[in-house]
């Protein structure tokens, strides 16, 4: 089943002499429970596609269809909440809010919405997460691995359509993104979770199912 479709999606900065082409009409579809790496040198348009991909910026032009939804058909209040509910996003270097502790910043986007928090859910994601012993721990007292799964739960508490993970070992020992890694296949493999993630590791891109290369702002290779 189709979850996330990519319509003539371009993305322009700039104007005249300074005009930057940071992706150029691209498009392309993804199934439900599907692992993607992007891969491309800096610059290629990685970065802009999933954030483009996640609402977080709107496009000079093109579509981005989340679960059937025109995400870019809402206002920015709409989108907002529809980024939160049914994107988790994960970044290289965790984001977290360091006046909260573990639990805190994985339930932070329920408690943004305003919804109750499932103590019986949170206690089995802090379980999957290795993190049960460190939930009343704040982010200064985690190592980075711990960090990352934190942002990792922070990512899947809401049950999300799709996860869009930026370079999420860019910041991590060999060890750590070895165990990140394999965190997020359980949760594609045993969950069905629709993971794009982008990375320069050639290595951790072969562990996802698909691979998409972009250069230039294109897409070079799909397989």
């Amino acid at each position: 089943m189709e979850i996330l479709k990519i319509e003539n999606l371009t993305k322009i900065y700039g104007k005249g002499a300074t005009q930057t082409v940071a992706l150029d009409n691209v498009s392309f579809t993804v199934e439900k429970g599907d692992f993607i790496s992007i891969i491309g040198a800096s610059g290629s348009g990685k970065s802009t596609l999933l954030h483009l991909i996640g609402g977080v910026d709107r496009p000079t032009s093109g579509k981005v269809y989340l679960d059937g939804q025109d995400i870019f058909g809402y206002n920015d209040d709409k989108l907002a909440i529809f980024r939160r509910r049914q994107v988790g996003l994960i970044y290289q270097f965790y984001n977290l809010i360091p006046i909260l502790n573990v639990e805190e910043n994985i339930t932070l986007p329920i408690e943004l919405d305003r919804r109750k928090v499932d103590s019986k859910k949170i206690d089995q994601l802090l379980n999957q997460l290795g993190l049960t012993d460190r939930k009343n721990h704040l982010p200064n007292e985690l190592s980075g691995g711990q960090q990352q799964r934190t942002s990792i739960g922070r990512a899947m508490i809401t049950n999300p359509a799709i996860i869009l993970a930026d370079e999420p070992t860019g910041n991590l020992d060999s060890k750590n993104s070895e165990e990140i890694i394999e965190l997020l296949k359980k949760s594609n493999r045993d969950n069905k979770q629709t993971i794009i993630m982008i990375t320069h590791n050639a290595d951790i891109a072969k562990e996802a199912n698909r691979i998409i290369r972009l250069e230039d702002g294109k897409i070079v290779e799909d397989f």
